[in-house]
């Protein structure tokens, strides 16, 4: 049996501004209507069973709603309390997998790769599968199609032609210079991050060459409980595992290792750059969305999320406008926006983490305006949805109502609110906000105060388990 297990703890900050820690690039329609998670569930084969999800914390519930959105059923969505890399995430979804009875076939995807040829993409996972059920631990190496330097290469002994070659070596993301000369050979194929192998190699693999990443994951998975559809792991365990992936704690040193061929389109959206070249573009070799307008533009990736962005006579360019944030990039540099990123979260800049539009398990918020002393917000509440009972110290709230009826609970009165009708909430007064009708709640909230950050919430009671 194929049990897929789909990886989605990445935060894809190479593609800021619209992909950050809190709603990264997984999570976002990049190339059509739907996300690139959904799209890694959609294109699972056929006779594979219910996938396994593997995520961080955070994102727990935009993963259970957009699995929700294309009514797909899972095994179990086990939730990182922080990213450890991806050897001790499979780990944790072999553990969880392996029984007496049974010792599936681990398929193991990252939620955010880019797959456009699924015919050929199932025909490689038939081989690996056929190998993998033979003890062997299979990656996907993709047929490289020119000298990338954002992918990791995998050498192969491909001497013979066959359905799969032994590993010679893996390699890190090389120079422009050396990557050339890898295909050049003929012995180098991308590392995809797809692998394949039974839930029981991988953890005699990985008790062999890293015990410590065993050892801690084995605890977590022990004392790991279970709410609502999530499988949490031991926080105090599993922070204390090394930080490892699964090329450099197992298949750079098994000896079982081998690689399957797939010559199809392939691509893990790792820069802005990856991203233009998977898109249809203009006779001038631009890519447009949003309202843009373009005079003397070529090769350029220009994104407008929500006003007119002009460009004139440039070319090779990355334009990205967001509600919060402007990037203006040379397209061959997509590759180092990290370090923007970087500087914003030294600086303790909220643009590296949050979009202006936040969501949240209950509905989202919309941060209008701010200035010293305020900040306005527009909160929409999903349908039979409530806010935690919670109070703020620091702060006092506004609440106007502009769509929709609300239940609010204000100290120890609970009333209802209409249309254009609003309240106050003082500071330090125990509330809640709750839509217990059958459509989408909207208000405007006014907060007031000498600090309105986050934070400064006290959680009484909640719906969804948070602290």
């Amino acid at each position: 049996m194929i049990v897929p297990v789909i990886l989605s703890g990445g935060s894809g900050t190479r593609l800021w501004p619209l992909s950050r820690k809190f709603y990264p690039k997984q999570f976002i329609s990049l190339v059509n209507d739907t996300t690139l998670f959904q799209d890694t569930i959609m294109r699972l084969p056929e006779d594979a069973s219910n996938p396994l999800i593997v995520c961080n914390e955070e994102h727990r519930f935009i993963v259970a709603e957009q699995l929700r959105q294309i009514k797909s059923r899972n095994k179990g969505i086990i939730l990182e309390p922080i990213g450890k890399n991806t050897a001790p995430a499979i780990a944790i979804a072999a553990m969880s997998l392996l029984n007496g009875k049974e010792d599936p076939v681990l398929l193991v995807l990252s939620a955010d790769h880019l797959i456009e040829n699924n015919k050929k993409f199932h025909n490689s996972i038939k081989i690996a599968s056929k190998i993998a059920e033979n003890g062997k631990m299979v990656s996907l190496g993709v047929l490289p199609r020119k000298p990338e330097i954002g992918y990791g290469y995998i050498e192969v002994d491909n001497s013979k032609k066959n359905e799969y070659y032994n590993i010679i070596s893996f390699t890190e993301k090389p120079n422009l210079k050396i990557a050339q000369k890898y295909i050049d050979t003929g012995r180098y194929y991308w590392n995809s991050g797809i692998f394949m192998f039974k839930a029981s190699v991988y953890l005699q693999e990985l008790k062999k060459f890293e015990p410590e990443i065993y050892s801690i994951c084995k605890k977590s998975w022990i004392k790991a409980p279970k709410d609502l559809d999530f499988i949490r792991l031991d926080n105090e365990e599993f922070y204390k595992c090394p930080d490892k992936s699964i090329d450099y704690a197992v298949m750079e040193k098994t000896n079982t290792g081998a690689v399957v061929p797939f010559d199809g389109s392939w691509s893990d959206i790792g820069s802005w750059d990856a991203l233009w070249d998977s898109k249809s573009k203009d006779s001038n070799n631009n890519v447009s969305e949003g309202d843009v307008i373009l005079s003397k533009v070529k090769n350029s990736y220009i994104h407008s999320s929500n006003r007119l962005v002009s460009v004139n006579g440039l070319s090779d360019l990355v334009i990205i406008d967001t509600q919060d944030a402007l990037l203006v990039s040379s397209k061959n540099s997509s590759q180092d926006i990290k370090y923007i990123v970087g500087k914003l979260k030294n600086s303790n800049r909220s643009e590296s983490d949050h979009h202006r539009k936040v969501y949240r398990p209950w509905g989202y918020f919309d941060s209008i305006d701010f200035g010293t002393g305020f900040q306005v917000k527009r909160i929409c509440v999903n349908p039979k949805a409530k806010l935690s009972l919670q109070k703020h110290f620091k702060r006092s709230e506004h609440w106007v109502i502009i769509k929709g009826v609300a239940r609010i609970t204000c100290g120890n009165k609970v009333f209802k609110l209409k249309e254009n009708q609003s309240t106050y909430i003082p500071r330090g007064e125990i509330h809640r906000l709750e839509n217990y009708g059958n459509k989408t709640l909207e208000i405007i909230e006014v907060q007031t105060g000498a600090y309105l950050g986050e934070d400064d919430i006290i959680r009484l009671e909640d719906n969804y388990q948070r602290s």
